[in-house]
């Protein structure tokens, strides 16, 4: 079986490019909202597979923008 991977709240923040801060983390957890987490004890930690989960879940998709597209005709 494969050890699971687990990332600490810096770690976390890091992972987002400091656009999460750990206070942010912090609030959150207290408000039950983004990333799963586990904690024993004192420590939280972040399992790397519910992070990847919580950015698919978060993930924006667009719609493709319309560009004319050239026939045969407009080529020539």
């Amino acid at each position: 079986m494969e050890q699971q991977k687990f990332l600490t709240a810096e770690e976390v923040s890091g992972r987002y490019r400091g656009e999460v801060s750990t206070g942010t983390l912090r609030n959150w957890r207290a408000m039950r909202i983004g990333p799963a987490f586990v904690k024993i004890g004192k420590a939280v930690l972040y399992p790397v597979d519910e992070l990847d989960a919580w950015d698919e879940k978060n993930l924006v998709s667009c719609r493709a923008s319309r560009r004319p597209t050239l026939t045969e005709q407009d080529r020539a």
